[in-house]
């Protein structure tokens, strides 16, 4: 990563360059290490503190580190790995593939007391994995109906 500033305010997201002063709060809480809050400004600080709601806090001043100091830093640091959401074509082609999955779709308490009060018949465990398979079919081809009209809403039509 190279980059020509240190890291930039959570308010106003202008950079902090190295070796340049800039503010962390002085309450406890806001100092975390993967999240922390530091400022540009006092009045960058301000604006979190009143947003915050912070009774008695301050803005304690600080100095960034140099560039080489702050590229040893990064080369110490734990590594964070990065986890992409999927594309939706890819959520197209798992989902498709995962067919058979046992998760169940339908909310099973709703479903036999509609199925008791309409047709006064109980209904059976292995009805659920059946009709979750029959949604997961509809939804398939319900989407490949809106992807077609180059949507990326699912919509009461395409189930037509």
């Amino acid at each position: 990563m190279d980059q020509n500033f240190w890291r930039k305010c959570i308010v106003c997201k202008n950079e902090i360059a190295f070796r340049a002063k800039y503010y962390k709060c002085s309450v406890s809480s806001c100092d975390k290490k993967r999240a922390p809050a530091q400022f540009c400004s006092v009045s960058c600080w301000d604006v979190h503190r009143s947003v915050m709601n912070h009774k008695s806090a301050g803005a304690d001043e600080y100095t960034s580190p140099s560039k080489e100091k702050w590229a040893q830093e990064q080369m110490n640091s734990p590594k964070v790995r990065v986890v992409r959401p999927q594309s939706s074509q890819e959520k197209i082609t798992s989902t498709s593939s995962d067919m058979s999955s046992d998760e169940v779709l339908v909310v099973v308490s709703k479903l036999k007391a509609f199925v008791k009060e309409a047709f006064d018949l109980n209904t059976s465990a292995d009805v659920i994995p059946v009709l979750s398979d029959v949604l997961r079919n509809e939804c398939q081809k319900a989407s490949q109906s809106a992807h077609r009209d180059g949507r990326k809403t699912l919509m009461a039509r395409d189930f037509r």
